[in-house]
C-alpha cells in the first residue's frame, strides 16, 4: 500500500486504495546528452498545475471526478543508471500488482525502460506507442547502452510478440533508421495513421510513452534537446486523448520537460495540461 503525498498534482488525492491510476515521478537525467534538468519536472508540473483548472472543456470532464491517486517522486540513487531503473520497475510492478494503471512523469527518456519491464512482465505481449521528436533506437550513445537516445532499442528487446509505433519523428543517428526499417513502425513528422494504429491493437495492451519534446520548441522550448519542426500543442492534445481513450493503456509516463529552460513557464503549464487530458481519457474511455 502507497502513502499518499501533501504535494499532489491537481485533484489527484484518491485514496490508493480506491484509485485506477497511480501516478508517480522518476526525477532522473543521468544520462541527457545535451542539456539536463528533466529531474525538476515532476515538482514543476504539480506545482504549476493549479494554475490550471481540473476541468477539461475538450472532454466536457472534470479530473476532480477522476480516481487518480498522486504517490510523488521516487527517491532514486545518483549516478547509477542501473539502480534507477530497478527502482522505477519495482514502483510500476507494485503499481500492477495491485491492479492500478502506472502513470509516470520523467525524468528523461530512459525512465520508460525501468516502468516497461514491469509491464512486459505481466503483459507478455504490451506493444507501445511512441510520441517522440527522437527515433531513440541507437545501440548504444559513446558506448553506454543504458542512454535516453537508446531507450526504445532496448523495449523493443523486451517485446515478445508486440511492436512499437513511433510517431511525429523528425531527428536520428542514419543507422537509427536504417535499423528499424522492417522493425519498428515510424510516421516521420506528424500523426497521420494514429487512428488506424489503434484500430489495428484494438483489445491488445499497450504502453503509451509521450516525450514531450515531440512539440514544436516554438511553443514548448523547455526541454532537454530540442528540435525545431514539431507538432502543435493541439495537434498532440488530441493525439494523446486519442490514444488515451481507445487503446488498452496498460501503463504510459510523459517525459523530457526541463522547466528551467523556458521562464515563462508555458512549457510546465503544457505538460500539466497534456497530462490534464491524458489523466481525464484514461478515466472516461470510448467503449
Amino acid at each position: 500500500m502507497l502513502n499518499m503525498q501533501t504535494d499532489v498534482f491537481m485533484a489527484c488525492d484518491t485514496k490508493y486504495k480506491d484509485a485506477s491510476i497511480a501516478l508517480f515521478s522518476a526525477p532522473f537525467d543521468g544520462t541527457t546528452s545535451f542539456r539536463p534538468g528533466t529531474r525538476f519536472a515532476g515538482g514543476a508540473i504539480r506545482r504549476d498545475s493549479y494554475g490550471l483548472e481540473t476541468f477539461s472543456p475538450y472532454q466536457n470532464a472534470d479530473l476532480a471526478d477522476c480516481r487518480v491517486f498522486d504517490s510523488g517522486e521516487l527517491e532514486l540513487p545518483i549516478g547509477d543508471a542501473s539502480a534507477v531503473l530497478k527502482a522505477i520497475e519495482k514502483r510500476a510492478a507494485l503499481i500492477l500488482k495491485d491492479e492500478k494503471l502506472p502513470f509516470m512523469i520523467g525524468g528523461e527518456h530512459l525512465v520508460t525502460l525501468g516502468a516497461f519491464r514491469a509491464v512486459v512482465k505481466k503483459f507478455p505481449r504490451v506493444n507501445i506507442i511512441h510520441f517522440d521528436a527522437h527515433a531513440d533506437l541507437r545501440e548504444d550513445y559513446l558506448g553506454v547502452k543504458l542512454s535516453h537516445a537508446c531507450v526504445l532499442r532496448r523495449c523493443h528487446e523486451l517485446l515478445q510478440g508486440g511492436s512499437i509505433f513511433q510517431f511525429g519523428i523528425r531527428s536520428g543517428d542514419k543507422s537509427e533508421f536504417s535499423w528499424g526499417r522492417g522493425r519498428i513502425n515510424t510516421r516521420l513528422f506528424d500523426f497521420e495513421g494514429l487512428e488506424e494504429t489503434l484500430e489495428k491493437l484494438k483489445g491488445e495492451p499497450v504502453y503509451f510513452t509521450l516525450d514531450l519534446d515531440v512539440l514544436d520548441p516554438s511553443v514548448f522550448p523547455g526541454t532537454g534537446t530540442p528540435e525545431p519542426g514539431g507538432v502543435s500543442f493541439d495537434a498532440l492534445r488530441r493525439a494523446a486523448t486519442l490514444v488515451c481513450k481507445r487503446a488498452e493503456i496498460v501503463g504510459c509516463d510523459v517525459n523530457e520537460l526541463s522547466p528551467h529552460y523556458d521562464q515563462s513557464g508555458i512549457s510546465v503549464a503544457a505538460a500539466a495540461k497534456i497530462i490534464r487530458e491524458m489523466l481525464i481519457a484514461l478515466e472516461n474511455k470510448e467503449v
